[in-house]
């Protein structure tokens, strides 16, 4: 079992670097396909045309192939949970040099780098126990450019709601080109520091693009948020144009009545996800 787990850690690695998923890669065809601004869509087509050559050379999309995370829901009966983190961990290991992939875990203090993308809570992975007796877990490899210019915000509780969008428009005005846009902005509210931070990533890396959040409400202001950010103008990679971020998803938790934090998360265009479900008897498939 512990084998079958790394098997198909590896190859959900290997797709998440190498094959954008359609949701993204159709809504960036559709950036280009209205876009009017020529140094824009001469970017947004390089874009399209690295993606074209990462599929035909099974080569990683970026140079840049991320820190990985895994968000795993272990089944109660899934008889092979006790091999779940180390195989994971493993499967970095072994992904790092067959696929191949670039050594990016760095101790903070030695600043020396493990060589072979572990290390200290390296690669991350987030657990949830669920029903059922299998085993099924989301690879994202997130690049630096992506994660530099998380934002977290503490805004009054009383005024939380109304700061809200000032809030998302500042980060991304920040943020500029560094996230490498068109982005997915995930927006986190409420919760503790690190529950909206979490759910921000969350919802960035692993809602596909295209999708209404549950919440009719929220699905009104994340429309809202997308159109007042693209009329911003920093356009694909900072250089103009009409599309900013292919989406911006928005989760909450309940909070304590004297918090209201909002984090701002941003996931580049190439938001690289691959999915694995890996059956009782060791059998796995790959999603994306």
């Amino acid at each position: 079992m512990a084998d079958a787990i790394e098997r198909a850690a590896v190859e959900a690695i290997r797709r998440a670097v190498i094959y954008l998923p359609p949701d993204v890669k159709m809504a960036l065809i559709k950036a280009y396909e209205r876009e009017e601004n020529d140094v824009a869509r001469a970017q947004l087509k390089s874009i399209l045309d690295n993606i074209e050559l990462a599929e035909k050379m099974a080569r990683p999309m970026c140079q840049d192939t991320g820190m990985i995370t895994f968000y795993v829901d272990v089944g109660y009966d899934f008889p092979g949970a006790r091999y779940v983190r180390d195989s994971l961990v493993n499967s970095a290991r072994v992904a790092t040099q067959s696929v191949p992939l670039r050594p990016n875990s760095v101790h903070p203090f030695k600043n020396v780098n493990t060589g072979d993308n572990t290390g200290r809570y390296s690669p991350q992975i987030h657990w949830e126990l669920v029903p059922g007796d299998s085993l099924k877990f989301t690879v994202v490899p997130r690049g630096g450019g992506s994660e530099y210019p998380t934002a977290l915000h503490m805004v009054p509780p009383g005024r939380g709601l109304d700061v809200l969008r000032e809030v998302v428009l500042e980060s991304v005005l920040r943020a500029g080109a560094m996230p490498c846009p068109p982005t997915i902005v995930g927006v986190g509210v409420g919760g503790s520091v690190e529950t909206a931070v979490f759910i921000a990533k969350k919802a960035a890396a692993l809602r596909k693009v295209g999708t209404l959040n549950e919440d009719p409400e929220l699905a009104v202001l994340e429309r809202e948020l997308t159109e007042a950010i693209n009329e911003l103008g920093i356009g694909v990679m900072g250089l103009g144009g009409k599309t900013t971020v292919l989406a911006v998803h928005i989760d909450y938790a309940h909070r304590h009545p004297a918090t209201y934090p909002v984090a701002v998360v941003f996931q580049c265009w190439a938001a690289r996800r691959a999915t694995a479900i890996v059956e009782p008897g060791g059998d796995f498939q790959i999603l994306q």
